[in-house]
C-alpha cells in the first residue's frame, strides 16, 4: 500500500485530532487573507481618489511645470502632440487643464485657493465632477427643522453629530446617518425638503465657478454668490476676476475639496492672459493597471519631442506613495505578527499530535517499520492536512473577499465623523483576488512544512522502548 494511503487513513482514525490541526491552518489562511484583502484594498481606494480628483493617470506638461507650477511654465499643445497622443492605443480622450493659484475672496474672509480650469463635459470622463454636486447640506436651521418631524432617535441622535456636512448623493447621508433601508422611503423626502440644496453645474461657455465645498463653508459661499480671484498672470501680467457661483461639488480628497475652484478651460486663459495654453494634458486611457500605464508611458515618450514631459500618476503623487509604502510595510509587519501567532498554533497542534501518537510510533518501529518509512507518512499526514486547511481557508475567504469588493465598509456615526476628522474617507474597500492570495497561502504552507519538521526529527530521535512505557 503507498504511503500516501496510509497517511490519509490515519488522519480519520482520529477526526478530532485532525480538525483541529487542519482549523488552525485554515484560520491562518482566512486572517491572513482577509487582513492583506483589506489593507491593499483600502490603499487602492484611497489612490483611486486622488488620480480620479485631482492627477489623472497620465499627464503631458511643459517640462518645467511640476517643479515650479506657475504660468509662464504653461504649454501651447500643437497638432503633432495631439495626433500622436490620440493614436496610442490606450488612449481614448485628452481632458485639457489649466491649473494655477490665486487669492480668493468674499465679504471679509480670504483664502489662498487652486483654480482648476476645466473642459466640462471631458472633465466628467475623469473626475466625474458633475456627480459630485452637494445635493444635501446640514446646516442648523435644517438640523433644528428636522428635529421637529418624525424622525428614528438614532437618526436624530446622528444629525447633530455631523452638523455642517454636506452630501452629494443618498446612499452616503442614509449610510452616516444609520438610516434604514424601510425608512427612506418616509425620511428621504424630509431631507430634500429641509435640507437639500440648489446646485448647478456649468458649461465650457459660462461665465461662473464651481467651488468645493470646504472652501465654501469658509468663505460663506452658496449658489448665485460671487467669488473674486487674484493672482499672477502669464508674463509678470494681473489676473483679477469675479465669478457667479455655479454650483458646491464635495470632493472624496479632503485638502482638495478645501482649496479647489474649477472655471472653464477658456475661462480660466483668459483670467491669467494665457490664451490657448495649458499646464496639461491628462490621458484618458483604456487600461489603467501599473502596467498598462508604464508601457504606454514608455511608448508615447520615444514618439514625442523633448519640449514636453510625460508622467505617471506615481510620479506626480510621489508623496502619498511613499506613505503608503511606509504604512504598507508596517502593515507586514503586523501580518508578520499574525504570521508568528500562526506558527505557534501550527506547532502547537503538531506538538499534541505527535505526543499523543508516541507509543503507537513505539509499537510500530518494534514491529518493524522502518522510521524513515514512518517519517514519510507523517510528512504526507502533515502535507495533506495543510492541503485541506489552505484550501478551505481560500475557500471561505474569496466569498467574504468578492462580497467586501462589491459592497466596501461604510462607517457610520461618531467612526466616521472620527475618519473624516482625520482627512480620510470613512471607507474601508476589498481588493479583488490577486497574487496576495498566492503569497499568503504559500507563507502558509511553509509554516506548515516547517512545523512538519518536528514529528519527523522525534521519529529520528525515538526510543523503542521508552516510547512502549508511554
Amino acid at each position: 500500500m503507498k504511503n500516501y494511503t496510509y497517511a490519509w487513513r490515519n488522519l480519520w482514525r482520529n477526526r478530532r485530532r485532525t480538525f483541529i490541526t487542519a482549523a488552525s491552518i485554515f484560520f491562518a489562511v482566512f486572517f491572513a487573507l482577509i487582513m492583506r484583502s483589506l489593507q491593499l484594498g483600502t490603499y487602492d481606494y484611497m489612490f483611486k481618489n486622488i488620480i480620479e480628483s485631482y492627477s489623472g493617470y497620465i499627464q503631458v506638461q511643459n517640462p518645467e511645470f511640476w517643479e515650479d507650477k506657475v504660468v509662464d511654465n504653461t504649454m501651447l499643445p500643437d497638432e503633432d502632440l495631439i495626433s500622436t497622443l490620440k493614436a496610442d492605443k490606450n488612449v481614448l480622450e485628452l481632458i485639457p487643464r489649466f491649473e494655477s493659484f490665486a487669492l480668493a475672496s468674499s465679504g471679509s474672509r480670504t483664502k489662498g485657493v487652486m483654480i482648476m480650469g476645466i473642459n466640462p463635459e471631458k472633465e466628467n470622463l475623469l473626475s466625474d465632477v458633475k456627480n459630485k454636486l452637494v445635493k444635501y447640506r446640514l446646516t442648523e436651521a435644517a438640523i433644528d427643522s428636522l428635529t421637529r418631524e418624525d424622525i428614528p432617535r438614532n437618526t436624530l441622535r446622528n444629525l447633530k453629530l455631523f452638523s455642517g456636512s454636506s452630501y452629494s448623493g443618498d446612499g452616503k447621508l442614509q449610510t452616516e446617518l444609520g438610516i434604514r433601508d424601510k425608512d427612506t422611503s418616509h425620511i428621504m423626502p424630509l431631507f430634500r425638503k429641509h435640507a437639500g440644496v440648489q446646485n448647478g453645474y456649468f458649461s465650457q461657455d459660462s461665465q461662473g465657478a464651481l467651488v468645493g465645498n470646504r472652501l465654501a463653508q469658509y468663505l460663506g459661499l452658496s449658489r448665485g454668490d460671487t467669488i473674486v480671484l487674484l493672482g499672477q498672470g502669464y508674463h509678470g501680467t494681473t489676473a483679477a476676476g469675479k465669478y457667479a457661483i455655479d454650483g458646491i461639488v464635495r470632493l472624496p480628497a479632503p485638502d482638495l475639496d478645501n482649496k479647489i475652484v474649477y472655471l472653464p478651460v477658456t475661462r480660466c486663459q483668459e483670467l491669467y492672459n494665457a490664451p490657448g495654453r495649458l499646464t496639461a494634458l491628462v490621458l484618458h486611457i483604456k487600461d489603467n493597471s501599473d502596467r498598462a500605464i508604464e508601457q504606454t508611458v514608455e511608448r508615447l515618450m520615444s514618439r514625442i519631442d523633448s519640449t514636453y514631459r510625460l508622467m505617471g500618476w506615481k510620479e506626480m503623487n510621489d508623496t502619498i506613495v511613499n506613505q503608503m509604502d511606509a504604512d504598507n510595510k508596517s502593515g507586514m509587519i503586523m501580518i508578520g505578527i499574525l504570521y508568528l501567532v500562526i506558527a505557534f498554533g501550527v506547532f502547537g497542534t503538531v506538538l499534541m499530535m505527535t505526543a499523543e501518537r508516541r507509543r503507537e510510533m513505539g509499537v510500530l518501529i518494534s514491529i518493524g517499520m522502518r522510521k524513515s518509512k514512518m517519517a514519510i507518512i507523517m510528512l504526507y499526514e502533515m502535507l495533506l492536512i495543510g492541503i485541506m486547511g489552505i484550501m478551505s481557508g481560500v475557500a471561505v475567504s474569496l466569498p467574504v473577499i468578492i462580497y467586501g469588493y462589491h459592497h466596501p465598509i461604510v462607517f457610520s456615526s461618531k467612526m466616521a465623523k472620527m475618519w473624516e476628522d482625520y482627512g480620510f474617507e470613512p471607507v474601508m474597500a476589498f481588493q479583488w483576488i490577486d497574487t496576495y492570495f498566492i503569497w499568503q497561502s504559500l507563507v502558509v504552507a511553509i509554516i506548515v512544512l516547517i512545523a512538519a519538521m518536528y514529528p519527523v526529527f522525534r521519529i529520528y530521535r525515538l526510543k523503542e522502548v521508552e516510547a512502549l512505557k508511554a
